[in-house]
């Protein structure tokens, strides 16, 4: 991805070939919701800071990649053999990333990386068909997957050192060797892109509800604990897809060009980061908090629960604020109190965590509905 480009950027395009989602980004994201998937996991199977470090640098390597595909085809339209092929050969390197995720910190970096480097060869070679401006920012992405591989190949401080520069270098690059010019974004495929993926990702937060309950025996206790896990990713839905979402396309759709590449750089880039790490990290708590539904959940668990959804509720208010859609500082009160909720997981239960964050969540729903 990269926040500027060439004016000339979509003159190739007929504007309507790439205004809504395809069928084959759909299948796309449905790849890369896997490689999010896989950071629950690492995050679940480590919850302690050292655990998040790794698990937010990973994200930030692949929440810019995935939003340059986003962007990719908000202008490049899949609709050619070869353009379907190239996307079909970046979800393979897609594949390989996710495999390689659990072990990225401990062996499986190069791995990793190599699966980077074809996902960041795609992209390069599908954007300069329509806008070879890209080539002066995307080196960048090359650059990133050098460090990655590096990383693969090194141990200790500088394993994480190098994983940070991977995050950074293609972030600053746009803002320091600037293409000439702007590129308009079609509002309504960003809007429905990015919905779809916070659709799918809240989708496989249920599912990390039955692995957690996958051994446990079907009772009234555990019938209680995946309908409280249900009811708090549906109050989340709810946040986002009420009106937000048909609030932001009308928004974005009444921007000039360069409003409007600014406003979705702010509103689906940065305030999104947030919002998708705090689905990661609330599903990580709730795949923990299943199988201890009625007991005291340990720290990490019931921080990562509440402070997930805390994160989620930020990224939300950021996203508002960044396109103008709503008063942001309710949610950024029911931000704050989701934290204050984290001492009922861990000194009362999970299932009385569970119910204060629905409750909070409501509760700033309907104040806002009334305001």
């Amino acid at each position: 991805m990269e926040p500027h480009g060439g004016a000339s950027a979509v003159t190739a395009e007929a504007p309507e070939e790439a205004y809504r989602v395809t069928t084959l980004e759909l299948f796309f994201d449905l790849v890369f919701v896997f490689t999010i998937t896989q950071l629950t996991g690492v995050l679940a199977h480590e919850l302690s800071p050292v655990g998040l470090l790794r698990v937010v640098v990973l994200f930030g390597v692949l929440w810019w990649i995935y939003s340059g595909y986003a962007w990719l085809t908000n202008t490049v339209a899949p609709t050619t053999t070869l353009r379907r092929v190239l996307l079909l050969v970046g979800m393979a390197g897609f594949l390989v990333m996710a495999l390689a995720t659990p072990r990225a910190f401990d062996g499986g970096g190069v791995a990793w990386g190599l699966g980077y480097l074809v996902v960041v060869v795609v992209h390069g070679g599908l954007y300069i068909q329509v806008n070879r401006e890209m080539l002066r920012v995307l080196p960048a992405n090359l650059i990133a997957a050098v460090l990655v591989i590096g990383a693969g190949l090194t141990s200790g401080p500088a394993t994480y050192a190098l994983w940070i520069a991977a995050v950074l270098v293609p972030i600053v690059t746009p803002y320091i060797v600037r293409p000439n010019g702007r590129f308009p974004l079609r509002a309504a495929h960003i809007v429905e892109r990015h919905g779809l993926l916070v659709l799918i990702t809240l989708g496989e937060s249920v599912v990390a509800i039955g692995i957690g309950l996958s051994e446990e025996p079907l009772d009234t206790r555990t019938a209680i604990a995946a309908v409280l896990g249900l009811a708090l990713a549906a109050a989340l839905w709810w946040t986002y897809f009420a009106e937000d979402d048909m609030r932001a396309e009308h928004a974005l759709t009444r921007m000039d060009d360069a409003r409007r590449t600014g406003a979705i750089m702010n509103g689906y880039f940065y305030a999104h980061i947030p919002v998708m790490i705090g689905i990661v990290a609330a599903a990580a708590g709730v795949k923990k908090a299943m199988s201890h539904a009625t007991e005291a959940l340990h720290t990490g668990p019931s921080i990562a629960l509440g402070a997930g959804v805390a994160a989620y509720l930020l990224g939300d208010a950021a996203f508002r604020r960044a396109l103008r859609i709503g008063a942001p500082i309710i949610r950024l009160v029911a931000a704050v109190s989701c934290l204050a909720a984290i001492p009922l997981g861990a000194l009362v239960a999970g299932e009385a965590e569970l119910i204060a964050l629905f409750s909070i969540i409501i509760a700033a729903l309907l104040t806002e509905r009334r305001s």
